[in-house]
């Protein structure tokens, strides 16, 4: 897509040789066509006008002006009466790169697309979110445009301590809370600063994100341990047999089995943690979305001296906001803090101001509240999809989330149902992704729903339903 520069258009660079002995229109006609033919200016695109280009160059505008019908007679170049000079549609350019085989390999486009970690994009409160950037800019002193403290802006800081000890009954205090750019950022800042406290192994749940979880705790030069997760949570006995003195868990919404931890495996995990003087790093990640009727509090309220909490609004607002928040120990605060400094001064200021103006309104819960009923009825909508083309399959980790676990048939093989699906234009995932093994045993698929609608959720299962209930029919789907 080519930028359609309003107003004064940006300059052009050009390097300019006077000691060459080249002359100087022929270094301005060579590096001008180079860029078209490059991609450096693309089809379409303003030039600068003969006489700002001449002035950034130090040449005469009659020199340009040659340079620019030279380029025209050659049919680089367009003028029309009225407008600027522009890059031809038709210029000609150089050899293309020849697409890789993955380029051509990319299938057409998906009845549904079931991938998981993604809230309903759609829904992003647009006319909300300007008017607390709107607000925040209003209300800004000249003081917070300068860096300020790393630990983020004191007023979301602020919001999100008493926000969090409303909603999820956490003991977060503005002087614990850490703002970073989202998750990843929260994470490897806490790994980063466990490693420089002795710690050298860190585990994680398993199933759970291997991959990533895995690189973030090997970037910070430490070794990630999986330890299996059951249907009551992590094993706090494997966990113990680990060695490690830290763990990264999802304790509300156990990240992709949905399951909660017991409450008598998270006192089991908090003794653990105090006797081998060790740290939970809690991925507060979806406690927002829960449907049943027992709301699960934080486990950092539990034990803030050994509990480091981090949550965003990834998936209560979107990705692309890269906001989260940490609730730092208070023996790990200002190392954190150091950390952040380290990493980069700070999250966007502006930002921030504007996402504590959104919950202080009241228009982030109100998103919420939205939310939680869009989602409830798109896992009611899965849950009679399933019941109707694939009978045989069981659905779990509906509690909370936007997310569900479906357990195939004995003997179904998940890849080959994943790779049929993806012929009938349907995404599915496996749960072999998610485990530390990537074994396929048992076959279960993760299903997202958050950013699929109820017609491509209804119409995506019809599509894929036979191979979900039949091994025999999925089999047949990948030979055919």
């Amino acid at each position: 897509m080519t930028v359609q520069w309003a107003g004064l258009s940006p300059e052009l660079l050009l390097g300019l040789d006077r000691s060459s002995g080249e002359q100087l229109r022929v270094q301005v006609e060579r590096q001008l066509r180079d860029a078209i033919r490059g991609g450096r200016l693309a089809a379409d695109e303003r030039l600068p006008s003969s006489r700002e280009l001449a002035r950034s160059l130090g040449l005469s505008r009659g020199l340009i002006q040659d340079c620019y019908a030279q380029l025209q007679a050659e049919g680089y170049l367009v003028t029309r009466v009225g407008s600027a000079t522009r890059v031809a549609a038709c210029a000609p350019l150089a050899a293309p790169v020849e697409p890789s085989a993955e380029d051509t390999a990319q299938p057409s486009r998906l009845i549904a697309d079931f991938r998981h970690g993604v809230p309903d994009l759609a829904s992003f409160p647009r006319a909300d979110w300007l008017w607390a950037v709107r607000e925040a800019a209003r209300r800004m002193p000249t003081s917070d445009l300068d860096y300020g403290d790393p630990r983020g802006s004191l007023d979301l800081r602020g919001v999100v301590a008493a926000y969090l000890r409303r909603v999820r009954a956490a003991a977060a205090e503005p002087d614990r809370t850490l703002i970073c750019s989202g998750y990843a950022q929260g994470l490897a800042l806490a790994l980063q600063v466990l490693a420089r406290a002795g710690v050298l192994a860190v585990a994680h749940e398993d199933p759970g994100s291997p991959a990533s979880t895995s690189a973030a705790v090997r970037a910070a030069g430490l070794t990630p341990v999986p330890v299996p997760v059951d249907a009551r949570g992590i094993d706090v006995a494997a966990l113990e047999a680990s060695g490690a003195r830290a763990v990264i868990v999802t304790p509300a919404h156990q990240w992709p089995t949905g399951v909660l931890l017991a409450p008598e495996r998270r006192h089991a995990l908090l003794a653990w943690a105090r006797r081998r003087d060790a740290y939970v790093i809690e991925d507060d990640y979806d406690a927002e979305f829960r449907y049943d009727r027992e709301p699960v509090g934080s486990l950092q309220g539990l034990a803030a001296d050994r509990v480091v909490s981090i949550g965003t609004v990834s998936k209560s607002l979107a990705p692309a906001l890269r906001i989260g928040w940490l609730l730092s120990p208070p023996a790990l605060t200002a190392p954190l803090t150091e950390a952040k400094r380290s990493a980069d001064r700070g999250t966007p200021t502006l930002d921030q101001l504007a996402l504590a103006r959104l919950i202080e309104s009241g228009r982030y819960d109100r998103h919420l509240r939205r939310m939680r009923t869009l989602y409830g009825a798109r896992c009611r909508t899965l849950r009679a999809a399933l019941a109707e083309h694939a009978p045989g399959v069981r659905l779990t980790g509906l509690a909370a989330g936007f997310h569900a676990v479906a357990h195939l048939p004995d003997g179904t093989d998940e890849l080959t149902v994943i790779t049929a699906a993806r012929a009938r234009r349907v995404g599915l995932y496996g749960m072999s992704a998610c485990r530390a093994s990537g074994g396929t045993e048992p076959s279960q698929l993760v299903l997202g729903f958050g950013d699929v609608p109820e017609r491509a959720i209804a119409e995506g299962i019809a599509a894929v339903g036979d191979l979900l209930g039949d091994v025999r029919v999925a089999e047949a789907g990948v030979r055919s």
